[in-house]
């Protein structure tokens, strides 16, 4: 299980992460994740959130795959800096997937959303 203090309760800490985070996407997720200003600040928790609509399935499929994911980012959260938000799409196909499957798209979905909020970065820094 995810620890409490790492995830999002908040319906603005989600939609600060959709709309101003990097994106990046697979076949069965997306990945939103957004480094905040708290992120120079030590001790600043990792915040994650999930989002699993009802293109998934019905209640109980979207419910394991809630659980498969938070699993998985139970084990990632660690690896993000502090301060960081990510938020997980879950697309229909993730319904099907493995757990397996599931932590090759979120590594994918991480990896490349970090890249791009950290281009994002420097850009607006060398603007600075």
């Amino acid at each position: 299980m995810l620890p409490t203090r790492h995830r999002m309760r908040r319906s603005d800490e989600f939609s600060g992460a959709v709309r101003r985070g990097a994106r990046s996407g697979a076949s069965r997720l997306v990945v939103h994740l957004r480094v905040t200003e708290e992120a120079d600040r030590e001790g600043a928790p990792v915040l994650v959130g999930f989002i699993v609509p009802k293109a998934v399935g019905i209640a109980v499929h979207r419910n394991r795959v809630k659980r498969r994911l938070r699993a998985l980012m139970r084990e990632r959260v660690t690896t993000l800096q502090p301060g960081t938000s990510v938020v997980v799409r879950a697309l229909a196909a993730a319904d099907g997937a493995s757990s397996a499957e599931l932590a090759r798209d979120l590594d994918a979905g991480i990896a490349g959303a970090r890249s791009r909020a950290e281009g994002r970065r420097a850009r607006e820094q060398s603007r600075s």
